[in-house]
């Protein structure tokens, strides 16, 4: 099956048939599915969000129905396991839920009703991290390297394949590599087996927030790279310092147009003056996606 086809298989029968109406050349190209009630449903294509063919908004009924397909449960059900605000689905998609939040001393306890959704398809692009891998390795070694781009921009793909490479000794030599998969999006385990090839001396923990995964992840599988997505938390920052002092190579994402963007953001400013990082790879997203790679002050 193909991921266009195993995406619209959460969506409900009158959705699915819709999405079939798209042109084929644009399935290959489709990263989200946007679903809100009483408006027409979308399509999220490179940045631009187009209106899925055929008439009719969006119902209630229709969210509940597609989080049942998803957990092949109640609605009601899931929403409570939902408190993260998505659900991680086979091979590596996830849907995002806004709604109405019940919450209970400051914390999220569940969501009371949906009002949208987002289905994010997952893609792997095989190949795509190798130029930008043998540009970091010219020196034959791997440095310390954040990948910066906007949200949607590709950082996850890119990360997932530069996994890969390392793992494998496909551009440089081998290493062992701890990813810390937080959402599921990057290995996509499914029943312990990851559903993308992030290479076979990589070792996946998921679900955890990085910054005690990091540091499970240096103390139990003695990783020579460890691999992050999304940067978000002081805390990564803590953890990121002390797995660098025991010696680890780190790749990590973080959500940005730039390295000047980074110097204005405070997190990320902290980031830099700590200097744990020697290069980015700036994604510049257009018809093709671009990457540049910069120096960082170390």
């Amino acid at each position: 099956m193909c991921t266009f086809e195993e995406v619209i298989a959460f969506l409900p029968p009158a959705l699915r048939l819709r999405a079939r109406e798209l042109p084929k050349p644009l399935w290959d190209r489709v990263e989200e599915f946007r679903l809100r009630a009483g408006r027409l449903p979308t399509v999220s294509l490179e940045g631009d969000e187009l209106h899925l063919p055929g008439e009719g908004a969006v119902t209630r009924r229709e969210l509940e129905l597609t989080v049942e397909l998803v957990t092949q449960a109640s609605a009601h059900t899931a929403l409570e396991a939902a408190r993260r605000g998505y659900l991680p689905l086979k091979g590596g998609h996830r849907l995002g839920l806004c709604g109405s939040v019940w919450t209970e001393e400051g914390q999220v306890r569940n969501l009371r009703s949906l009002s949208s959704l987002n289905l994010r398809v997952a893609h792997a692009v095989p190949g795509c991290g190798a130029p930008v891998l043998r540009a970091l390795g010219a020196n034959g070694e791997l440095p310390n390297t954040l990948v910066l781009a906007p949200p949607g921009g590709g950082k996850t793909t890119l990360l997932r394949d530069l996994v890969r490479l390392i793992s494998d000794g496909l551009v440089l030599r081998p290493l062992r590599v701890g990813l810390c998969d937080e959402r599921g999006e990057v290995a996509a385990l499914w029943e312990g087996e990851p559903q993308f090839d992030v290479g076979g001396r990589t070792d996946i923990l998921e679900g955890c927030p990085k910054a005690q995964a990091l540091l499970m992840l240096l103390r139990a599988m003695t990783p020579q790279v460890l691999a992050c997505d999304e940067l978000t938390d002081p805390a990564d920052l803590a953890a990121l310092t002390h797995c660098a002092n025991c010696g680890s190579r780190l790749l990590a994402t973080v959500h940005a147009g730039s390295v000047e963007e980074l110097a204005v953001r405070p997190l990320y400013r902290e980031l830099l003056d700590r200097r744990l990082f020697s290069r980015a790879v700036v994604i510049r997203r257009g018809a093709d996606r671009a990457f540049r790679v910069e120096a960082l002050p170390c």
